[in-house]
């Protein structure tokens, strides 16, 4: 059965920029997005254009080099936000224009100080005033997380009829568990009329650590595009994190959900945005920090030796890695530790391995890790030569 294609949406260069001490200039923003565009990402969220010259600036200038990926800037509900939006977006090939306003009862009452008709007439105005520029236009429901089921098909369904070709159903402050969010967008696919007119999309941000969860569920109920960012960097917990939800769908067949993306650049594309953004994933980070492939532990390593799989369900090759890491420490094994001396010159006999080994854990237990230098100076001490 032929896989259904979910839509990559990224948007490490408007979300991800964000984070406190993470602004990248024009041209970092450029290099990154050349890069997105070769990962092979469906649409790049370039920035919000209104928001400062800068970013009008780079929008513009990104929608100049994009020669693939659907551009996309954000608005808010308000007309000169669209037109200038419309006019940083004027060169892109596919340009769409991601405009919006919050939803639940919270952001009407305390952010708007409004009611529910007037929010659904003001959707209405912005998305029909964005179609006036562009043919894509995309209306996100802030807070959707947290709003009403039966009130936010009625936002959609308006919206839908105004024009809006993707309905994003954000997570904005990561509340949601996986069986809520995935049961509202099944509630929107059943209930909204009109809702084959539109993509729904996925935003959900990662508050309680349940972003990429509430995405794939979100897919798997009928959502085909979901919006993430590089090492899932972005406000407070940061967003959906684009490496996890891409290799979910690779590594589970089973869901019959795929993207576009090339999956082996994703690590080097990990490192080129920790490098511009200064914003380093930690080493146990999902798919993409220095420890997803490492293994220091003796049952592990002994059993990765022997066959990669027994504690690998992603071959490192996948997403860019050389190969699986044999870290070796106190807690190694044998197995490790011959491995490792193979690798650097020794091929140990088991009588060498059986004499050696001792004074390796002894030596292992004053460092954090054995590297290959110590290899060498142990051999030396226990008169074992190069191969």
């Amino acid at each position: 059965m032929a896989k259904d294609h979910v839509q990559i949406f990224d948007t490490t260069l408007r979300d991800g920029e964000q984070v406190p001490g993470c602004k990248l200039n024009t041209e970092q923003k450029l290099i990154i997005a050349e890069r997105l565009d070769l990962l092979g990402v469906d649409i790049i969220e370039a920035g919000f254009p209104v928001s400062s010259p800068g970013d009008f600036k780079s929008v513009d200038a990104i929608a100049r080099l994009v020669k693939n990926a659907t551009v996309c800037g954000l608005t808010r509900s308000v007309e000169n936000d669209i037109k200038v939006a419309a006019e940083a977006l004027k060169h892109a090939i596919r340009p769409r224009i991601h405009t919006g306003i919050g939803t639940s009862d919270s952001h009407i009452k305390f952010k708007f100080n409004s009611n529910r008709d007037a929010i659904i007439e003001r959707a209405v105005a912005a998305v029909k005033f964005a179609k006036t520029f562009v043919q894509d236009v995309e209306f996100y429901a802030e807070d959707a997380g947290r709003t009403d089921n039966e009130y936010l098909a009625r936002v959609c369904e308006a919206v839908i009829k105004a024009g809006a070709t993707v309905l994003n159903i954000p997570d904005t402050t990561g509340y949601c568990l996986p069986h809520e969010y995935g049961a509202k967008i099944k509630y929107l696919k059943e209930n909204v009329k009109g809702i084959e007119k539109a993509v729904l999309s996925c935003h959900c941000h990662n508050d309680l650590g349940l972003a990429t969860a509430n995405s794939i569920e979100g897919a798997i109920n009928g959502a085909r595009q979901i919006e993430c960012t590089i090492n899932g960097i972005g406000e407070r917990a940061g967003n959906t994190s684009l490496e996890e939800v891409v290799m979910i769908m690779k590594q589970h067949p089973d869901l019959n959900l795929d993207t576009g993306v090339n999956t082996k650049l994703l690590y080097s594309t990990s490192q080129m945005v920790q490098e511009h953004m200064g914003m380093f994933v930690q080493a146990n980070k999902a798919v993409v920090g220095s420890n997803a492939f490492a293994h220091s532990s003796g049952i592990h390593q002994d059993g990765v030796i022997k066959n990669r799989e027994t504690y690998e369900i992603m071959d490192p090759a996948d997403v860019g890695v050389t190969e699986s890491a044999i870290v070796l420490t106190a807690r190694s094994g044998r197995a490790a530790l011959a491995y490792r001396a193979k690798n650097v010159g020794y091929e140990l006999t088991k009588l060498e391995l059986d004499t050696v080994y001792p004074k390796f854990l002894d030596y292992a237990d004053t460092k954090k890790e054995v590297v290959d230098e110590d290899i060498h100076i142990l051999m030396k001490q226990n008169q074992i030569k190069l191969s």
